[in-house]
């Protein structure tokens, strides 16, 4: 799966590890997190991310 990262601060979403200390279960792709979910660093939504290449 790939990993995503915040265009604002550079936090990477690995779905191998997820977001559990936000609900987001390890396994879980980047397009499946819910629509209302923001980056834990710095508070910006699903769509101030970038695949990382």
């Amino acid at each position: 799966m790939d990993k995503y990262v915040c265009d604002a601060c550079g936090w990477v979403y690995d779905p191998a590890k997820g977001d559990p200390d936000h609900g987001v279960a390890p396994g879980t792709a980047f397009v499946d997190l819910p629509d209302d979910w923001t980056c834990p660093e710095c508070g910006v939504g699903k769509d101030s991310f970038s695949k990382q290449e």
